[in-house]
């Protein structure tokens, strides 16, 4: 399958320019709560705009689309996974990286909903932008969230 059109739903583009943000080095899914609990303080430590309810179910998504791109890297994208948080614009961006630089994040197709795989369409339907690129031996998988 050509790497342009692996997938129509998780494009081949750049993640957008952003600070360093709050960056993870993750090793085992099994670090995933701690992690996840670190991103929830970080997130609503944040200054926001919005009202508490608003708030609460923003942080919720970016968690979850967090998540389920480190799960994902962590269970398909080898050793070495990076990822990190940071805020751009009245976004957040989500970006994790693994070394499985020639494997695109595919999202499932054709499979029974209750078997998973429907994470990617989730994260694709929740941000404002996506996408995944690779740099040499690295790949990027990215999504901004709304703030």
């Amino acid at each position: 399958m050509d790497r342009d059109t692996a997938s129509p739903v998780w494009p081949s583009a750049a993640p957008p320019d952003a600070p360093p943000g709050e960056v993870w080095d993750l090793q085992h899914v099994s670090e995933l709560p701690r992690v996840r609990a670190q991103l929830r303080r970080l997130l609503v430590a944040a200054p926001d705009d919005s009202g508490p309810e608003v708030a609460a179910e923003l942080v919720d998504r970016v968690v979850l689309a967090f998540d389920e791109m480190a799960s994902n890297a962590l269970r398909h994208g080898g050793a070495g996974v990076r990822a990190r948080v940071a805020p751009h614009g009245r976004s957040w961006l989500v970006e994790v990286c693994d070394s499985a630089a020639t494997t695109p994040p595919t999202p499932a197709i054709g499979r029974d909903p209750s078997q998973g795989g429907l994470g990617l369409y989730l994260i694709a339907e929740m941000a404002t932008a996506h996408g995944w690129q690779t740099v040499g031996a690295t790949k990027s998988v990215w999504a901004l969230l709304p703030r």
